[in-house]
């Protein structure tokens, strides 16, 4: 069995050496969160106000590979209040809400650690992420995104958007770097032996 066979993406397909190689050179990455964060449902309250779900798992996926050294940033279309609570209580520092045309804050990134395109990681689920998608060295899209957005994608989550494919996405990232390390031993590390 090949090193790259323990890896599946793509609907359980085996991923391919270059993906890897590709993966293991991501030092950031950039998620949409609509569909990516979330499940994409959008529920409002009478005052007009959003609510949003995020999946827990994901959120120690987000700390971890923060932990890890790989940076995380948020880049999404609508501005609302919820996910910028979320985000903050997650470490994320670099948040850009509101901005249908994501490349602009995606360099805005790239610039600000100077980072190359190969460097970066985008995971998206639908046509808004397609240009940040083509920008980065390692574009991946969640299970459920939309079928040219799969297709522009180096990797597909096995797991739908806000039901663990952030998570899956970060575990990803970090096997594929092959260094032995476990990321369950940096969450570990970090915040000290469980407690039962």
């Amino acid at each position: 069995m090949s090193s790259s066979s323990i890896f599946s993406g793509n609907a359980g397909a085996p991923v391919s050496e270059e993906v890897l190689c590709a993966a293991a050179k991501v030092r950031f990455l950039v998620l949409d969160v609509d569909g990516v964060c979330t499940d994409g449902k959008l529920y409002f309250q009478e005052n007009g106000h959003p609510l949003k779900c995020f999946n827990a798992q994901d959120g120690i996926g987000i700390k971890t590979a923060l932990l890890a050294g790989i940076g995380i940033g948020i880049i999404t279309g609508r501005n609302d209040p919820c996910v910028l609570a979320r985000m903050s209580q997650l470490g994320v520092k670099d948040y850009y809400a509101g901005f249908e045309s994501k490349l602009p804050k995606l360099e805005a990134i790239r610039q600000k650690y100077g980072l190359r395109k190969e460097e970066m990681a985008y995971l998206g689920d639908d046509w808004i992420d397609l240009d940040p998608m083509r920008s980065v060295g390692m574009p991946m899209a969640v299970a459920n995104a939309v079928a040219q957005v799969k297709k522009e994608a180096l990797y597909v989550t096995a797991a739908r958007g806000g039901e663990g494919a952030v998570r899956e996405a970060i575990e990803f990232l970090l096997a594929s770097r092959r260094d032995g390390k476990n990321p369950a031993d940096l969450w570990t590390a970090a915040t000290g032996p469980a407690r039962v």
